[in-house]
């Protein structure tokens, strides 16, 4: 078993990165030595807000996060999930990503199926579709976190961090037929 010796600066843990590149571009993964902490597309617009600068290091879980990937993206479903944790998985969060980790491989949802699934689980009427599309566009482990799966009631592709095309890809990946959906011709999911 390899070991992360922690590296601190100004008293703060630095965290350790991978880089992977996968047939869609560079990923980058993040890690505090022990779990996941981010996957973001080297050229999506949630990659600052996600990966800081580290130091490079091979790890078990980025080992296991690599493996994972690879039968993702040979078009297979891995049937597990890398262990992760963030500081800012709020409960609401954590119960979107619940929401999320249930849409099958090559499945998609709406925020608004998402939300009436919360509200179903609280018991209450009515759940904000803008407070589920905000907890999903805070993901900051793509796809293995499958917020890829998320559409517009309308069938709009709405934003994605990983960028747009890239969500495409992905879903096409997963045997999506796209012809059901659109893609926003202005806004953020550009």
């Amino acid at each position: 078993m390899k070991l992360a010796l922690k590296i601190y600066e100004n008293g703060v843990q630095m965290p350790y990165i991978t880089k992977y590149q996968s047939p869609l571009g560079e990923i980058t993964l993040s890690s505090d030595g022990e779990s996941l902490s981010a996957v973001c597309f080297k050229d999506g617009k949630d990659y600052g807000r996600y990966i800081a600068e580290g130091q490079e290091r091979d790890l078990p879980i980025f080992d296991e996060t690599i493996e994972w990937l690879d039968i993702y993206f040979r078009g297979k479903n891995p049937n597990w999930i890398p262990k992760y944790s963030r500081d800012d998985i709020t409960p609401f969060r954590q119960e979107i990503i619940e929401e999320l980790l249930r849409i099958p491989y090559g499945g998609v949802v709406t925020y608004q199926d998402i939300a009436f699934a919360i509200a179903k689980k609280r018991g209450i009427k009515k759940m904000s579709t803008q407070a589920v599309g905000g907890a999903v566009g805070w993901n900051p482990i793509c796809i293995i976190i499958p917020c890829h799966r998320v559409v517009g009631s309308n069938g709009s592709l709405t934003g994605y961090g990983g960028g747009i095309y890239n969500k495409i890809k992905l879903l096409e990946l997963e045997g999506i037929d796209m012809s059901k959906y659109s893609i926003p011709t202005k806004g953020s999911a550009l």
